[in-house]
Formats: C-alpha cells, sequence, structure tokens
C-alpha cells in the first residue's frame, strides 16, 4: 500500500501476458516462464456457499478468508458487531479470526488526508482488537521528496486524526510529533500494540489489543456514529473456521454477499485456468518479474520494481508497482510504455480493501 503502482487499461489475452515475458527477457530481465511454479492471490471472488472453495482443489491454498460483504449497510454497528462475537465465542480456536470493518469519518475537512477512514474491531483467540487506518490524498514512499513542502500540514493534520480516533475509542495512547514523523505510543504495557507506516505519506494504521474481547464493542460503536448514517460498504472477515461454523457466521444478518480471499500455488501457465474458475467477479495477482531499475536505468534513482499479471472479467491487466519513483513525474508514464509496450495508467489501490 505505500507503492507507486501503474496498470495497462487495455483487456489482453494471456498470450499477450507470455510474450511480455519474452520481451522483458530480451532486456536482460528474469520473467517467470510457463511452467514455473508462483503464488496467486485471489481475491473478490464471489460464491454461493462455503463449500464452493473446493472449486480450487487443484491448486494448493492457503492463507483462507471467507468475506462477508454488506454494501449500501445502514445499521446498527454494536449488534452487527456483537452477532459476529456470539458466533465467534461458540467456535473459537487458536488460528481462527474474526474482524468486521466500518468507515469512519474525521472531524475536520483535511487537505492532505481523506476524510473517510477506516477501522477493524477484531477478535482473535482469547483477545479483542481495534485497528484504525487513515489514508493520504496522495502516496509518497520513503526517500521520496514530492510533497515535502507540505510536510508540515501532514504531520499535524494526521497527528489530529489519530487523536480524534483514540478520543473516540478511550485508548490509552499518545501521538507527538518527532524528528519529523507522527510517533504513537502506549501507555498501557500489557497488551501488544503495533503502529505502521506512520512516518510516509500514504496509508497508516495503529493496533491496540485487549485481553477482554468485550471492551472495543462500544468505543468500536462510537467510532462507526462518525460516518453519520449514510450508506457504508461493511465487511466482515473469516480466517481458520470449519465450514459449519461459516454457516452459522451467515445466518447473523440478511443482505450478506459471501466471497473468497487467498493465494493458490500453480504454474504460470495455469493462470487462465484459475480465472475461469473464480469468474465472473473473482480477481486474481501474480508476479511475472522483479528487478531493481539501475539494471534498465542506470542514470536514475534506483527502485525496486514489481511487474504482475492481474485478471479479472475474462481478461488479463499488467501492474507496475514501485517502492519509489526512478525518474521524474513527467518521465515516468513513457518510460512504462517504453518498457511493457502497452498505454499504461496511474492507478493506486484502495487502502481499505
Amino acid at each position: 500500500m505505500r507503492e507507486r503502482r501503474w496498470e495497462s487499461p487495455a483487456k489482453l489475452a494471456f498470450g499477450d501476458v507470455l510474450a511480455l515475458g519474452e520481451r522483458l527477457a530480451r532486456l536482460g530481465l528474469e520473467p517467470a516462464v510457463p511452467g514455473k511454479d508462483l503464488i496467486c492471490y485471489i481475491e473478490e471472488w464471489t460464491v454461493e456457499a462455503p463449500g464452493d472453495l473446493d472449486r480450487l482443489d487443484p491448486w494448493p491454498t492457503e492463507d483462507v478468508t471467507l468475506v462477508h460483504v454488506r454494501e449500501g449497510w445502514r445499521g446498527d454497528f454494536f449488534l452487527l458487531a456483537g452477532g459476529y462475537h456470539q458466533v465467534y465465542q461458540r467456535h473459537q480456536a487458536i488460528g481462527a479470526y474474526c474482524s468486521v470493518s466500518h468507515p469512519w469519518k474525521i472531524g475536520d475537512a483535511l487537505r492532505t488526508h481523506h476524510q473517510g477512514a477506516m477501522f477493524w474491531l477484531g477478535f482473535r483467540h482469547a483477545h479483542g482488537f481495534i485497528r484504525v487506518r487513515l489514508h493520504t490524498t496522495e502516496v509518497v514512499t520513503p526517500g521520496e521528496t514530492r510533497w515535502n513542502a507540505q510536510r508540515d500540514r501532514w504531520l499535524d493534520e494526521r497527528r489530529r486524526a489519530f487523536l480524534e480516533a483514540i478520543g473516540l475509542l478511550d485508548l490509552p495512547i499518545e501521538a507527538q510529533v518527532e524528528k519529523g514523523s507522527v510517533v504513537l505510543r502506549s501507555l498501557e504495557q500489557r497488551v501488544p500494540f503495533f503502529c505502521s507506516w506512520s512516518d510516509a505519506f500514504g496509508p497508516c494504521q495503529f493496533e491496540f489489543n485487549s485481553a477482554d474481547a468485550f471492551e472495543f464493542l462500544v468505543p468500536a460503536s462510537r467510532l462507526a456514529a462518525t460516518w453519520g448514517g449514510e450508506l457504508a460498504t461493511v465487511r466482515a472477515y473469516l480466517t481458520g473456521f470449519s465450514e459449519p461454523a461459516l454457516e452459522e457466521f451467515q445466518a447473523i444478518a440478511p443482505g450478506v454477499r459471501i466471497a473468497y480471499r487467498c493465494s493458490a500455488h500453480c504454474p504460470l501457465d495455469d493462470l487462465p485456468e484459475v480465472l475461469r474458475t473464480i469468474a465472473p467477479a473473482g480477481r486474481l495477482y501474480a508476479t511475472l518479474c522483479e528487478f531493481q531499475t539501475q539494471r534498465l536505468l542506470p542514470g536514475g534513482e534506483d527502485a525496486s520494481a514489481i511487474i504482475g499479471i492481474v485478471g479479472a472479467y475474462g481478461g488479463f491487466q499488467i501492474e507496475v508497482r514501485l517502492n519509489c519513483a526512478p525518474l521524474s513525474e513527467e518521465a515516468m508514464p513513457d518510460w512504462l510504455e517504453t518498457l511493457i509496450g502497452l498505454p499504461m495508467s496511474y492507478a493506486p489501490l484502495s487502502s481499505f480493501p
């Protein structure tokens, strides 16, 4: 999520993907070849029932999560999350994981951050957690100097947004600006506290844990209330549960669409079959090639690049992800189009899957 990302707008046949691999090999890179085993990441694969996962049996899978999606939802978050918690209590086990996400709204209109943010209320074995994520209007990766003129404003907005969430949740966390970064510290040393990406423009989050799985139900409802009753997309994530448990979760509230996300191990040339299996709405991602950009741009900044394959809606696209831009903003589109041989558009991923 801290990467710069471009994609090819046009849909390609799989033969075009293989031809791109040959093109990259001629440039001296080392792309995957047909028959090479790789990891294929699958998301938003809508299914009728949890047992439909069996359609992926030809390929080993891991990190399997069933996602409940409620789009255009307006309801009582406390009752919804409480329903998931009740079922979770009956089926909790080491390795089982449940969380419910809901958007929240920062009180002030901000310039460098989106006013709409996201939180997750979760239950793991014998404890609960609350995770809060913000997202900036632009993703500026570490080491880049773009937007440096906005750094003071960005630091102030990020600190104020975090403090707003911390206050609504009544958490023992302090937020300070130190050495040009926002630093969050938990005043409670007995439970784990995590903070990610607080040092860069782009999405950032903290996660606070509690041994009391009930502790965050009411505070999370206060955070959800900042959305002001507007329609929202609410997701519940279920990992490590048996099929009977998943069917029990499905009965919590009507109107849910169920979808899987997971990773599958398969040869490169199996990707068309995997895409047909998860059709019509599922998406897949796989890495075609990784390299350091100075191999091709010895005069530019060195960046780590991933050329990926995106499969969706019966076709393929190409994506390029970079941990920073090796050239100026103006020069990037032409270089990428020369590299890939296709028109490329800047396309950052959503911070709130």
